[in-house]
């Protein structure tokens, strides 16, 4: 009888736990792709952009089967209608061929409503046609607008296509991240070897983009790391060529600490120690001591949505740039081919993500500790992160 009762009792509990887990997924919905979502027509569809503020938008909710989806939305514009080859695609290719058709508006929004920026609307156009202070630009011009919808877990979506006109002008859209590579007897693996994009994360290492201390974008590069007593290097712009170079006579101020390498002009270093050095958009440059201690790492990591266990940092350790003096190596090489759009960032410490660096800005740009993920467009890339700065980049061979 006690073991009739008994079985009885563990019956009724599995049909209560399992009537809960039904009433449980009735309540919790899947998560479902959707196709698309409607961006209205704003209420004044020709600007002049130098002349106003905002374009107040409104757009439909993308429906992810009720899910209760935490969304971004960002505006991107075309002159053209086409959205092949983004302004981030395109600055990545340091061989300057690549022309884009489209680019990405700055300014992310949350709701179903937002007033898109004519001062961010203006500065994109300028990037995708590279207009100049001496470029003749059209009174007026139809430009395209679409949105973007992302949210974790689903593949970002797009809206319809909205045509508007615009007046459009002149506006200093960025600052220049020209690329130098270093390369000397203290850079890579010391070799001195510039035969083409093949030496890229061997013996050349890229100058990052440069950050004021307050986080502000400046025009030039800059590189930060550690030099051994007696060090050689230099600076070429385009692996393979020695054509066109910077050396110990482009230093503004070389200071007691440097001294020149008399056949090849190479700069040499006298004291051991961390530099930091600029280049400016002129060229010139200008090398001071760095004071600081840097932490030193063993290993980074390079997590991504493009894994096949999504955010794992173990599957993919970065390389050691710096072999020289491994002890002191700051730099971190790997070349990726991304089949479609991700997501990234840096990774020191596995198990801890406080220690995970992320940015917003792509193909370029300055990671923080807890950082956004980095949005990466489909294509092959190497990419370089430097661990003292936080500072990525993420650069398209010009050629095999």
């Amino acid at each position: 009888m006690k073991k009739i009762f008994l079985s009885s009792l563990m019956l009724l509990s599995m049909m209560l736990v399992f009537t809960a887990c039904e009433d449980d997924r009735d309540s919790n919905p899947t998560l479902v792709q959707p196709t698309g979502f409607t961006l209205n027509n704003p209420v004044n569809n020709n600007v002049d952009l130098n002349h106003s503020t905002s374009i107040p938008f409104t757009w439909s909710q993308p429906d992810y089967g009720g899910w209760p989806a935490a969304v971004e939305y960002q505006f991107e514009v075309s002159p053209t209608d086409k959205w092949t080859i983004s302004v981030a695609q395109a600055k990545a290719d340091e061989s300057g061929l690549t022309m884009a058709n489209y680019d990405v508006v700055k300014g992310v929004f949350a709701g179903c409503s937002g007033d898109l920026s004519a001062v961010q609307l203006a500065k994109a156009l300028v990037r995708i046609q590279k207009w100049t202070e001496d470029s003749v630009i059209p009174d007026e011009m139809t430009v395209y607008l679409r949105l973007s919808a992302s949210t974790p877990g689903a593949q970002t979506i797009y809206s319809n296509v909205l045509p508007i006109k615009v007046r459009p002008y002149y506006i200093n859209a960025d600052e220049v991240y020209d690329v130098w590579y270093l390369i000397g007897d203290c850079i890579g693996d010391g070799s001195w070897h510039n035969d083409g994009v093949a030496n890229v994360g061997e013996s050349l290492i890229p100058m990052y983009p440069a950050y004021d201390t307050d986080g502000t974008f400046m025009a030039g590069s800059m590189y930060v790391g550690y030099f051994p007593e007696g060090g050689q290097f230099k600076f070429v712009h385009i692996p393979g060529s020695w054509d066109e170079q910077l050396n110990y006579d482009n230093i503004k101020d070389p200071g007691n600490f440097l001294e020149r390498e008399e056949k090849d002009q190479n700069i040499i270093i006298k004291e051991e120690g961390y530099y930091t050095i600029l280049i400016n958009s002129d060229g010139e440059i200008t090398i001071e001591k760095y004071e600081k201690e840097p932490e030193l790492y063993e290993m980074i990591y390079m997590p991504g949505s493009y894994q096949e266990t999504a955010w794992s940092p173990l599957l993919n350790p970065m390389s050691a740039v710096s072999t020289m003096d491994g002890s002191q190596n700051h730099d971190w090489f790997i070349g990726m081919t991304f089949g479609e759009d991700a997501e990234v960032q840096f990774a020191a410490d596995p198990s801890d993500e406080t220690s995970w660096w992320g940015g917003s800005e792509f193909p370029y740009g300055m990671g923080a500790v807890g950082g956004d993920k980095i949005k990466v467009t489909a294509d092959k890339y190497y990419i370089f992160f430097n661990d003292i700065m936080g500072t990525y980049t993420f650069i398209i061979p010009a050629t095999e």
